[in-house]
């Protein structure tokens, strides 16, 4: 859990919803929601999520690259540009 990360118990949650959307909107740090002194829940402003779900497929599409180079799925870059001339030459 990353220090500035802010934790909070769910009657925080429960009481303070609109104190909280205007803070994480404002901070663009994740709350960490605690039930019985245990993390149950991670809320994040919309902007940060679909950040982080863009950065998790590139990382996801990087993982298949890799695998498929580990694999020998791949050709030399100098063939693919060599195929893009010859297609775009008139």
């Amino acid at each position: 859990m990353n220090f500035s990360t802010q934790v909070k118990p769910i009657s925080y949650l429960k009481s303070h919803a609109a104190d909280i959307v205007k803070t994480l909107s404002d901070t663009r740090e994740p709350m960490v929601i605690t039930q019985n002194g245990e993390a149950k829940l991670v809320v994040m402003d919309v902007r940060s999520y679909e950040e982080q779900e863009a950065t998790l497929a590139l990382l996801k599409v990087l993982a298949l690259g890799n695998r498929e180079i580990e694999q020998g799925q791949f050709r030399p870059a100098d063939e693919v540009f060599a195929d893009l001339d010859q297609e775009h030459t008139p």
